[in-house]
């Protein structure tokens, strides 16, 4: 039989390539957006793409089962509870599909969204007993779904809960677990870990929320851990259920006047050179979101959601068109078709002489002088709050980078503004929000935060709850 998984490493998604090769036919699980990977596998298996599934209507990511339907005639079958607005087949707990000697059952788990199903695979080939279980979002190697996508939270903790023991816990131990999500994806919790698959068995006995036997417990649990739900997850769950998306995502391609003034007009220009880069010169009112670092898809989906245009800013165009493809999978196709790319790359903005705006950054080694001259109110931590309150620079006020949506009330924009995280990475988008927003001198703490102050004897607050 034919097993392929196929991550998107920037959205943590997996999708999977499964099939027979003597029998001549393939389907796709969970197609991402772009679907290229998966249109080459087949023909270098000399196979046909017969079938779509779907674990579920999904809501982090934009699915690619309209493009994969368009370019192979592909049936596409997903659960009958999501009743979309396109032409499928729907399937309930317990249907059996076969694919030459490849069996596919469905398996009915619900609780990250009301529809929610796991695939049990056999290979008839090697014997009648199941060997796999893609598990979508429901199991992860580490963890478990989330559970308030579509229902209120505890009503679906408890889905899962249910899902787990009277389902997935339920097959034996040596059936392997391949998740629809890696680490880094905001469809599960903190635990969840960059290893592409596990067991049920292992699972079992290493998987901290498996080992929860109380409901109560559980839900609790699963509540507690919750962070921020992914950005624009409405309007994805929207473009999944309707019409097919078949088209490709084309950029316009924009000469530096036309930019400027679309950019004038209140389009977004999103600049997804480094931080470095960034930093040197961009484009005054542009944001930064590097491409080369994981969750550029997510990031610009908190940033751009509801924006009319976004406009990218990269050192070439074909790095302009990867990030296109990465704003149409995270739901923003429309904003990009309105918006472009900046023609000729960078050096077409530079070429012309026209102005620029710089970024001051400081290492974390540095910042002691920066603190020393200005009011510890003006610091600001851009982590989560549970990050927070584990320890921060006293005084420092907390807003998280996804909910910079304006200058925070506090901050004076007129004075000198130090952003934090722990990496460096959200801080340098946050700092581009505060210049977009106004602010006239900021910096950027680089190369580390606050973890990174604290390990050089910098003083931190206690955490939250120590005595």
């Amino acid at each position: 039989m034919i097993f392929r998984q196929v991550v998107h490493d920037d959205l943590g998604c997996a999708s999977y390539f499964i099939g027979d090769d003597k029998a001549g036919i393939a389907a796709v699980v969970d197609p991402r957006f772009e679907i290229d990977e998966y249109l080459d596998l087949a023909r270098y298996l000399g196979v046909r793409i017969a079938h779509i599934f779907e674990t579920h209507n999904h809501a982090d990511h934009v699915s690619g089962h309209g493009r994969l339907a368009a370019a192979t005639g592909a049936t596409i079958h997903i659960h009958r509870l999501v009743a979309p607005e396109f032409a499928h087949e729907p399937f309930d707990h317990g249907d059996e599909f076969a694919l030459g000697s490849l069996r596919i059952k469905a398996l009915h788990t619900p609780g990250h969204r009301p529809e929610h199903t796991c695939f049990l695979l056999s290979d008839l080939h090697r014997g009648d007993d199941p060997w796999a279980v893609l598990t979508g979002d429901s199991l992860f190697v580490g963890d478990v779904a989330r559970p308030d996508l579509a229902v209120e939270r505890t009503e679906g903790a408890r889905g899962i809960y249910h899902s787990l023991r009277d389902q997935l816990l339920s097959l034996p131990d040596y059936i392997e677990v391949w998740p629809g999500h890696l680490g880094g994806s905001m469809c599960g919790g903190p635990g969840m870990d960059l290893k592409v698959a596990s067991t049920i068995g292992f699972e079992r006995l290493h998987n901290a929320m498996l080992a929860i036997d109380d409901e109560q417990e559980f839900v609790d649990a699963s509540v507690a851990k919750l962070g921020a739900q992914p950005p624009n997850f409405k309007a994805i769950v929207a473009l999944n259920h309707g019409p097919l998306l078949t088209d490709d995502v084309e950029l316009a391609r924009l000469f530096p006047q036309e930019l400027e003034q679309r950019r004038q007009d209140g389009a977004l220009v999103v600049d997804v050179r480094t931080d470095m880069q960034f930093a040197e010169g961009h484009i005054p009112g542009s944001i930064s979101i590097p491409l080369q670092r994981g969750g550029f898809g997510t990031k610009l989906a908190w940033v751009a959601g509801g924006v009319e245009q976004v406009i990218f800013v990269a050192s070439t165009e074909e790095v302009g068109r990867r990030a296109g493809a990465l704003a149409a999978a995270v739901g923003l196709p429309k904003a990009v078709r309105r918006g472009g790319l900046l023609a000729g790359g960078w050096t077409a903005w530079n070429a012309e002489g026209r102005p620029l705006v710089k970024l001051p950054r400081v290492t974390v080694e540095e910042l002691g002088p920066y603190l020393e001259t200005m009011p510890a109110s003006q610091v600001l931590d851009v982590r989560e709050l549970a990050e927070y309150e584990t320890g921060h620079i006293p005084g420092s006020q907390n807003v998280p980078w996804h909910d910079v949506n304006g200058i925070p009330a506090g901050i004076d924009p007129e004075h000198r503004i130090v952003v934090i995280c722990a990496s460096g990475q959200r801080a340098g988008t946050a700092a581009s929000l505060l210049q977009h927003f106004g602010a006239t001198d900021v910096v950027h703490v680089a190369g580390g935060g606050v973890p990174k102050w604290g390990a050089l004897g910098g003083t931190l607050s206690e955490p939250v709850g120590v005595a």
